[in-house]
């Protein structure tokens, strides 16, 4: 299964907020056509009304993938209108956060092959990063196909196991809200030393996207990196004291930080 096999048979987009529009405008940015999209939503965005896609009409008795990207407290509602799409022609994939691979098998019957993938909203600029699993019915040819298709808003990583989605979730998945209280408070931490907010605002964000675009563009590690930028003795040093404290610091803090996220989305996919 391929593009030009979405194209020819269809593809299905069960809701379409954030995620599922920045995905759709990936895709027919790369030249999938609007007519080749089925998209399910209650209240579609005037930018989804625009873009010529199908719009809550009926479905096509074959389409080739049927992407799911409700919300998780929508998905007992929204589930069961797909079922008929269970059974094996129809590859389905999810990016709703917190619901296993068995909930749609079980709502969608043998045979149907599943992918669940995580990724993360810097997608809504190409910037995502999304981890991806299969069940048993899932072929080498489908997730090449999900990768394909999730390719559109970023970078994707194939996991060994789905247990493993969860420490994914306290990663990437939330992590980028992580990175925007480093920016609120390293902003609020120089206005604290005098400079005018707005300027500090920009100097953090600058700084932090500076920082993560040389991190992911350099040879070496951020180890490394942060060693380069640290003189002895000198003002980053003064810094690293205080942020790579084993007790009080980043390493605890994180830590803390990501199992919190990790144990909350076990408690989420337990139900």
């Amino acid at each position: 299964m391929d593009m030009t096999e979405v194209a020819d048979r269809g593809l299905v987009l069960l809701g379409c907020g954030k995620m599922g529009s920045a995905m759709l405008a990936g895709w027919l940015k790369g030249g999938l056509p609007p007519a080749s999209v089925y998209v399910i939503d209650p209240a579609p965005s005037d930018w989804l009304r625009g873009t010529g896609v199908n719009l809550n009409v009926a479905l096509p008795a074959d389409p080739a993938i049927a992407l799911v990207a409700v919300k998780p407290q929508m998905m007992g509602a929204a589930l069961p209108s797909m079922a008929a799409l269970g059974g094996g022609k129809t590859l389905f994939l999810s990016v709703a956060a917190g619901t296993p691979i068995s909930h749609f098998e079980a709502a969608l019957g043998v045979g149907t092959p599943v992918i669940r993938a995580m990724p993360n909203t810097p997608a809504a600029i190409g910037r995502g990063i999304t981890a991806l699993i299969g069940n048993a019915d899932a072929t080498p040819a489908h997730l090449d196909l999900a990768e394909s298709l999730l390719g559109a808003v970023g970078q994707t990583v194939r996991l060994d196991r789905e247990d493993q989605m969860d420490a994914v979730t306290g990663v990437s998945g939330s992590g980028p809200a992580y990175v925007f209280h480093l920016i609120e408070t390293l902003a609020a931490a120089g206005a604290a030393q005098g400079l005018p907010e707005g300027l500090a605002m920009q100097l953090a964000k600058a700084t932090v996207a500076g920082a993560g675009a040389l991190a992911e563009a350099a040879d070496e590690t951020p180890a490394q990196l942060r060693v380069n930028v640290t003189s002895p003795n000198g003002t980053t040093q003064a810094a690293l004291d205080v942020l790579m404290d084993p007790g009080t610091g980043f390493p605890a803090l994180l830590r803390k930080a990501v199992a919190a996220a990790t144990d909350r989305s076990k408690e989420l996919s337990r139900g």
